[in-house]
């Protein structure tokens, strides 16, 4: 007895993504260890999935991987275009860091957050908003790298009135030739940025759901609602907006590069993470689960090993 026997007539039904094959879905849900990380052929040959064994390694590898791009890109006198996310947050203690001990300036670096709470409408948080990525990403990325900071007409936010204008402003900055990387986290259900599996349902096909560039007062899905009040609001769930303002996949999909992390156990075994981040690894591509088309594309994505057990029934 499971969901799969038990779907018909429960509440789930209508819930999870229509686009959803749940039996396949388990199917995938099989693999652990080793059998996780099997290349596929639908990968990029230059993408590579990498184990972390404690959340400080997590932090510190992937820290040191958005370093090592602005870097890099600094060496060979290059703009650097980084679309970050608020989730995972502990790489940037460790990205501020390694540029303070290499004294690297990042005058190069234009910053995208890919995303922002909002109303139906496309409003979001004001900045001295605690819950707000753009707080978030001054108190945790700008603000400690003083002197070697972003300069601030090159920090953007997901704002009404700026996000249109991504699409645009990276273009042109990649005819300068600026560097794209993007970093992402991968949702409950699979989303990167707020781009929610069921917006597949709005278009005629792939090609089409690729041409998306953002999406203002985007509806969150009620799992991506849920993830964030578990993960981010103390599990206060009347906190957390059911909107967002999200960049699409033509923006994270445009990447010259990624860096991605999922990082969801929480303690005594309990995890968030592990189905979502085997669905993105074995599920060849597909707009019913965004996160599957990042192992198409070059980098890596870091992991917590704890996630790669085996996903087997362990009441807490």
């Amino acid at each position: 007895m499971n969901l799969l026997s038990t779907f018909r007539g429960s509440m789930m039904e209508g819930f999870l993504p229509a686009g959803w094959d749940l039996a396949k879905i388990d199917r995938l849900a099989e693999a652990s260890g080793v059998e996780l990380s099997k290349r596929q052929a639908w990968w990029h040959p230059q993408f590579e999935p990498l184990a972390c064994a404690t959340v400080a390694d997590f932090d510190t590898y992937m820290g040191h991987e958005i370093a090592r791009e602005i870097q890099l890109t600094r060496q060979a006198g290059q703009p650097l275009i980084l679309i970050l996310p608020v989730g995972p947050m502990g790489m940037y203690r460790w990205t501020v860091y390694f540029l303070k001990e290499w004294g690297v300036s990042c005058e190069h670096v234009h910053g995208f957050n890919m995303d922002e709470w909002s109303d139906a409408e496309g409003n979001t948080l004001p900045p001295e908003n605690s819950g707000s990525f753009q707080y978030a990403m001054q108190q945790a990325f700008y603000g400690p790298l003083t002197t070697l900071t972003v300069p601030a007409k090159q920090r953007h936010f997901a704002w009404k009135t700026e996000l249109p204008g991504y699409a645009e402003q990276i273009q042109a900055l990649k005819k300068q030739g600026g560097k794209l990387v993007t970093v992402f986290g991968i949702g409950r259900v699979c989303h990167i940025a707020f781009w929610e599996p069921h917006f597949a349902a709005e278009f005629k096909g792939e090609a089409d759901w690729k041409t998306q560039t953002h999406r203002l007062g985007a509806r969150l899905h009620p799992l991506t609602i849920e993830q964030n009040a578990l993960t981010s609001f103390k599990s206060r769930t009347t906190l957390v907006p059911a909107f967002a303002n999200t960049i699409g996949p033509a923006l994270f999909l445009a990447a010259d590069r990624i860096i991605g992390g999922a990082d969801g156990a929480f303690n005594r075994g309990m995890q968030w993470q592990g189905l979502s981040l085997r669905m993105t690894l074995r599920h060849e591509p597909t707009p019913w689960i965004p996160s599957t088309y990042m192992p198409t594309l070059a980098g890596r994505l870091f992991y917590l090993a704890e996630l790669a057990e085996p996903l087997i029934a362990e009441c807490n």
